[in-house]
């Protein structure tokens, strides 16, 4: 088993991804942002899973940014 000092703590489009990314970064989280569907077509092949993303953060910072989440998704929902 593998440890990391990294947590996904959401996954989906990139538009909430943007949207949670500003919210983290303005909280002073700075987030990961893993995108396999641009990786691929950078390396020239074909993706089926384009816009899908994943954010990820430091495990220091994981309460806090799980909130953010949960504030973001509700503004987006509402």
């Amino acid at each position: 088993m593998s440890t990391s000092e990294y947590t996904k703590i959401y996954s989906g489009n990139f538009i909430m991804i943007t949207c949670l990314k500003d919210e983290l970064e303005r909280s002073g989280i700075i987030p990961i942002i893993k995108d396999e569907g641009e990786s691929q077509r950078l390396a020239g092949y074909g993706s089926m899973n384009q816009g899908f993303q994943e954010v990820f953060v430091h495990n220091d910072e994981l309460d806090r940014a799980i909130e953010i989440v949960e504030q973001v998704k509700a503004e987006m929902e509402a």
